[in-house]
């Protein structure tokens, strides 16, 4: 996830309005390299494999991919409204804290920063919908950070009537075959397992369920 700052194909990509559904509600997905597609042509990762299942389910929503390579949570809180844009949100997933965790970075800022996005998205459109995406650390981090550091996300989650994806790289951290050279960022098939855990959670909240603020 560290790494030089990019843009996924040089700016936010979106498939905007040509979906499939002539879509007009919108799903941004602020995220680091994970969510950008690093080292994958965009449309291998894992916010381009969630277009197509909400098309292929007839949803009426197009998804935006804020994902740059090597962001935290406090670049999150600063670009989010950058990210949202003139267009605008109707959910919104929040899938950063990783390069927080392998910066050492005291999860009690991370929790800080991914409340802040919430609340500067939320002042933007009170009744959009948010799903935070949950991170761990791998066990040679120690054992009090790993297990403050994965608390972080289902409490933020709670505090802000979220929904949670418990585990974003659930199934994928930590294989080899599902991981590329560096053993940090999904191949394809690594993407679109992360797609499969995301659309789990996801598909409730644009059919109407889910928890809203």
């Amino acid at each position: 996830m560290l790494g030089l700052l990019a843009v996924t194909g040089g700016g936010l990509w979106a498939q905007d309005a040509a979906n499939a559904n002539g879509a007009k509600k919108r799903i941004v997905v602020l995220g680091d390299s994970i969510t950008a597609g690093y080292g994958l042509d965009p449309q291998e990762a894992y916010p381009a494999l969630l277009q197509k299942k909400i098309d292929a389910a007839g949803l009426p929503y197009t998804v935006a991919n804020a994902g740059v390579s090597g962001d935290t949570t406090a670049g999150g809180l600063r670009r989010v409204a950058w990210a949202l844009g003139k267009q605008g949100a109707d959910v919104l997933i929040v899938a950063l804290g990783g390069n927080d965790g392998l910066r050492g970075i005291q999860p009690e800022q991370t929790k800080e920063n991914l409340a802040g996005i919430i609340d500067k998205a939320r002042a933007a459109n009170p009744g959009m919908k948010v799903v935070v995406a949950g991170m761990q650390m791998p066990d040679n981090m120690g054992e009090d950070f790993t297990a403050k550091f994965r608390a972080v996300f289902p409490d933020v989650a709670k505090e802000k009537k979220a929904a949670l994806v418990p585990f974003l790289l659930e199934g994928v951290g930590g294989s080899e075959e599902l991981n590329q050279d560096d053993r940090i960022h999904p191949t394809a098939e690594g993407q679109a397992k992360v797609a499969e855990t995301v659309w789990g959670v996801l598909k409730g909240e644009l059919e109407g369920g889910g928890v809203r603020p």
